[in-house]
This record gives structure tokens, sequence and C-alpha cells, in this order.
């Protein structure tokens, strides 16, 4: 199933996407909770599948008509993984690292699919990381990693765009790393029952239709499990939590010459069986 928020900044709510549209299931049933990260947390899943199965017409809308925001639009947490590509790392010459190298953003990062980003102050080199995203879909805490699949809602594409002037010039990275609108997601979040095996996907990146970045999530040193295992060790992952699993090789600090972003550029990071999420510099 793909979930998506849809609508206005701020006021977005629930839907299901199917063959026939955004099925709008609050305005069908106005009891279920507003938000993905309520709707988790109460685990409503089942209730919105069968309720997007059973929807008449009139509850279906365009997508095209609609603003497609980030799948979850307040998580408690975005959690990212830095160097988590094997290819990626080699691209600067280094070893995989031993241990997950973890950072957070700020929930101010997160836009939808179509949206604007703003070209941060003060920055010269905006550049861009294609990621798949896991969201957490129930409570976990010191969760075993044989059972880490259980607490998976689904996975989502992201982008973690970064200032590498300020990640570089600063000890450390929680500023360059949440400029407003630096963490585009969606265009929705697939289920973890649609996706067989998060870790042989095909993931790239392209920047005005030139592809910059191509992959495969085989690629991660630390698996999705892995990551939730280890993570829910000392913190406890809430429902629509966000996890970052790392981005392949081909971001612009090391290409050769080096590629930055531009304001007006569109970028489009696709991920097999999970949809291409496409934002424009603004």
């Amino acid at each position: 199933m793909k979930l998506v928020s849809f609508g206005n900044p701020g006021m977005e709510r629930v839907g299901v996407v199917n063959e026939r549209g955004i099925v709008d299931v609050t305005r069908i049933d106005p009891s279920l909770p507003a938000t993905m990260r309520d709707v988790l947390a109460q685990q409503f899943i089942d209730r919105i599948e069968t309720i997007a199965d059973d929807a008449d017409d009139e509850f279906i809308l365009d997508p095209d008509s609609v603003r497609l925001g980030p799948p979850v639009t307040n998580p408690s947490k975005i959690i990212c993984v830095g160097l988590n590509y094997r290819d990626h790392a080699a691209e600067q010459g280094k070893e995989p690292p031993e241990f997950p190298l973890l950072f957070s953003k700020g929930p101010n990062v997160l836009c939808g699919h179509g949206d604007t980003v703003p070209y941060p102050a003060g920055v010269e080199q905006f550049d861009y990381e294609a990621e798949m995203a896991v969201v957490i879909g129930k409570v976990a805490y010191q969760v075993p990693q044989d059972t880490a699949f259980e607490f998976i809602a689904g996975y989502m594409a992201f982008n973690d765009l970064t200032a590498r002037d300020l990640q570089y010039r600063e000890r450390q990275w929680f500023r360059a790393k949440s400029v407003d609108g630096g963490g585009p997601s969606g265009p929705w979040l697939v289920t973890s029952d649609e996706i067989e095996d998060p870790h042989a996907l095909d993931i790239s990146l392209k920047v005005n239709g030139e592809e910059l970045q191509s992959s495969n999530t085989r690629e991660m040193t630390f698996t999705t499990d892995f990551l939730v295992h280890y993570i829910s060790q000392t913190m406890t992952l809430e429902p629509g939590d966000i996890i970052a699993t790392g981005t392949p090789p081909g971001v612009g600090v090391h290409r050769r010459p080096q590629r930055f972003l531009q304001r007006g550029d569109r970028i489009t990071t696709v991920i097999e069986r999970l949809g291409a999420l496409t934002v424009t510099i603004g």
C-alpha cells in the first residue's frame, strides 16, 4: 500500500494511493487520525486499507490536483547514517566504518514531492544525497535484529540535502544538515509488506535530467534491520520516526570537478518500487 500526506503545508491529511487515484480516507471516516504518525501509533493501517479498497468514486482525488507533502509530517526524530554505502566510501578512498555513523536533521527540513527548497542564505556548496528512508511503525526499544523488520512500517525516498561549506567548517553537522527544506521525502510511504527485500533496490538521482548517482541498496554496509536494532539499544524509536540510511556515490562534493546545486535545479530521487521524488531549488 502507498500512503501519502496530502494538502497544503501544515494542513496535510492521510490518503492512500491506488490505481484510481488518492483515496481521501479521513473524509470517508473523520474519526481517523489526521497525521501519519498517529495512524502508525494507533495501528490503523489495516483499517485504512479496508476503507481505501471500498471507497466510492466521490472520495477519489486526482494526484495531480493536490500537493503531496512529506509522508510523515511530524516525526519525533530524523536519524541519518553517514558513509553507509560501500561504493560511496570507495569514491572517497575510505574503508566502510566499523559502526554506524549517526547524525540528525531537524524537522524543519521536511518537504514533499513537487515542493521548492529555498537555497540557504550564505551557502555556496549546496549538495544532494539520494537515500532510502525507513519509517518506524511501532515503539522500538532494545529490539533484537532478528525481529527488527516487525518494527518497520515502510520505506520511502529521501534526499539529505547538505550545505557542504558549513559541514566542513563546523565541528558539528547539525546546521549543515538542517537547512529549511533540506529533507525532501516521498512521494509516498510504501508499506513494508510490499517490499520483499529492501536491500535489493536500484537507487539513483538526476539533476535537470542528468543522472549523477546510481547504485543499489545492496551496497549498504549496515542493513535496515541492523540499524533499527543498533539505534534502539540506547534510544526509543517512536512510530513515525525516520531513519535515512545513507547515500551512494556521485554526490557533488566528490565529483571531479565538483558540482553543487544552483537555484532553479530540478532534483529527482528514484528508488525502485518506492517511486520518484522531485523538488526544485528556489
